[in-house]
């Protein structure tokens, strides 16, 4: 058969399984992106934000959702394309002409390629961009809406400190009862009559509070208190601090390549930490050969020192070992890598689906499609427990970052082998 044909082939292969990928990714970017919009009801929604500000805080969540997508799209879009073929006997009809299953093979996986770089475009570029302007957006939000974040009669939790409040509106936050700690760590009691917020410091919530009443309790003196009045105060919590829905850029939403960096300054740092503690374990080594040498002279002028020189030296020794089995360690470090990792692993399982779906979906018999869209949505979650339990793994043990998130990749290829084996010898 001619190239000239064999294009028709690739194109009528490739046609069919781009329509079945688009109409797996639409059903998976639709599952996704209402449970976005469910999360974004529940915070946003429902405190009365304009329509537009809400329609870009759900463009810029949409990087996020196609980066997964596009994976779990490419396996039920292979399984559902090569499960039609082979239910309606094309599979048997390409072999009585001669073109072999790697012919039908090849479309499939160029495009699975594409959805590859796609879909890791969309994790190493725009879900930083979305992140970013998440934001500065739900920042900028916050400000004219401050019930985003202090709902009216509500308690919030802010690392050490934790906050109260009563009606909140457009005016102002009223009734607010703040406790914490102060910079000597005693007990702090603020109330204010009403306060409102202002956006003058970059990365600050910074609360001001009119008519504020202190009382402090403890302290270095822990039996002193101090009570105080003050006609205005600035309180500032940390953006950090605030919503689950304010998202900082962690390793998650960062580039690969800022990742690769940070992962580098964390290598130099902890080297240098390793090197600190060699350093110091020669320095008591040394110590001790120093204290023994001069032992054993004391010793042999004065034997009754020979206690005190002893404990001396184990001293000296459980010393040695306990710096020798302090663990020195930066678990971000294994966060970042796990992260990047992830980052590479999630686009390459488009190519590692094909791998096991292409020779899985020959079995099918009737209902191709409907068998292919079933199981890849079996496959799907299996995969993605896989995930979960690995980076959960990782991020709890000192297990390999890579292993971590390249396995359920691994097992979809082991699994296409063992499915190409199964075809060939039964």
């Amino acid at each position: 058969m001619n190239t000239r044909s064999y294009r028709k082939i690739y194109g009528y292969v490739g046609s069919e399984f781009i329509v079945s990928t688009i109409t797996a990714f639409l059903f998976f970017f639709c599952v996704f992106f209402i449970n976005q919009l469910l999360l974004l009801a529940e915070e946003i929604l429902s405190k009365k934000v304009p329509f537009l500000d809400v329609a870009r805080l759900i463009l810029y969540s949409l990087p996020a959702i196609t980066a997964f997508s596009a994976p779990f799209s490419a396996l039920v879009g292979c399984l559902m394309a090569v499960g039609k073929f082979a239910s309606s006997n094309e599979i048997i009809a390409f072999k009585a002409s001669g073109i072999s299953q790697i012919r039908l093979f090849l479309p499939i996986f160029f495009l699975g390629a594409i959805f590859a770089v796609l879909s890791f475009g969309a994790n190493d570029y725009f879900l930083p961009w979305g992140t970013v302007n998440f934001t500065k957006l739900y920042r900028k939000l916050l400000f004219t809406h401050p019930e985003l974040e202090l709902e009216s009669y509500s308690v919030k939790n802010y690392q050490d400190s934790i906050l109260t409040n009563g009606l909140v509106d457009s005016t102002a936050i009223h009734q607010i009862l703040i406790l914490d700690k102060d910079p000597d760590g005693a007990k702090r009691i603020i109330t204010s009559e009403k306060g409102y917020l202002d956006k003058s410091i970059p990365g600050v919530i910074q609360l001001i509070l009119q008519g504020v009443s202190i009382l402090s309790v403890g302290g270095k003196e822990k039996e002193r208190y101090t009570y105080s009045f003050a006609e205005q105060m600035s309180y500032n919590i940390l953006l950090k601090h605030v919503s689950i829905s304010f998202r900082g850029l962690g390793p998650r939403e960062m580039s690969s390549y800022d990742v690769y960096k940070e992962i580098q300054k964390k290598l130099k740092d902890l080297n240098e930490r390793i090197h600190e503690q060699n350093v110091r374990l020669e320095s008591m080594r040394y110590r001790y050969i120093e204290e023994y040498t001069t032992g054993i002279r004391l010793i042999m002028e004065n034997p009754t020192a020979f206690g005190t020189i002893r404990e001396n030296l184990l001293r000296l020794v459980q010393q040695i070992e306990q710096e020798k089995n302090r663990p020195v360690q930066d678990r971000s470090l294994q966060l970042y890598l796990i992260e990047f990792y992830k980052k590479f692993s999630i686009p390459a399982g488009c190519i590692f689906f094909i791998f096991f779906a292409f020779p899985t979906a020959l079995f099918t018999k009737r209902s191709g499609k409907v068998v292919g869209f079933g199981l890849g949505l079996l496959v799907s979650i299996f995969y993605w427990g896989m995930l979960v339990a690995g980076q959960t793994l990782g991020v709890r043990t000192s297990f390999s970052p890579f292993l971590s998130m390249w396995i359920p990749n691994f097992v979809m290829l082991l699994l296409g082998i063992l499915s190409v084996l199964v075809r060939r010898y039964r």
